[in-house]
């Protein structure tokens, strides 16, 4: 195989560079929701995104089980079941039973929980619209194209994962 052309080299560098900027900001974003949420009064916090991304699920699906979670964040089972028990344990949800079915778990929201649905609601609006703003610089000839290699990149991802 010989050397890719110039552009490609330079797009493969891009996308390098931003694997790695989105790394860094994963891990700042904890931080930075954990700094947020002192700031309005919330002492009591998960230290990790994941937990709080199942907290936002469960906000805006409750009454909601573990396979229902699970799908909608497209994490294992297993993962949820973790991840569920412990701000069961923490005090974030609570476990409730439908009248018309005894056997399996829903979880709700606690007043604590609702505190960092609603913190965390609030700064995802916040990020969406500055994504948003982003966007605007962009045809709609150029969204149409981005959309297409965002769908192509999640694909390839994907696929990398499974295999």
């Amino acid at each position: 195989m010989g050397y890719p052309e110039p552009n490609k080299q330079f797009i493969f560098g891009l996308y390098w560079k931003f694997a790695h900027l989105r790394e860094q900001y994963e891990s700042r974003e904890i931080t930075v929701f954990l700094e947020k949420a002192l700031a309005s009064g919330v002492t009591d916090c998960p230290k990790n995104i994941t937990s709080i991304h199942v907290i936002d699920c469960i906000g805006k699906n409750e009454p909601v089980n573990n396979t229902a979670i699970a799908e909608k964040m497209e994490l294992s089972k297993a993962s949820i079941t973790k991840i569920s028990t412990k701000l069961y344990e923490d005090g974030f949800v609570k476990r409730t039973r439908l009248n018309d079915n005894k056997k399996e778990i829903y979880f709700r929201l606690t007043s604590k929980g609702k505190k960092l649905y609603e913190l965390h609601d609030k700064l995802h609006k916040l990020e969406e619209e500055r994504f948003y703003r982003f966007l605007d610089k962009y045809s709609s000839t150029e969204l149409d194209f981005v959309r297409q290699f965002m769908q192509d990149a999640v694909g390839e991802m994907e696929q990398k994962l499974t295999t």
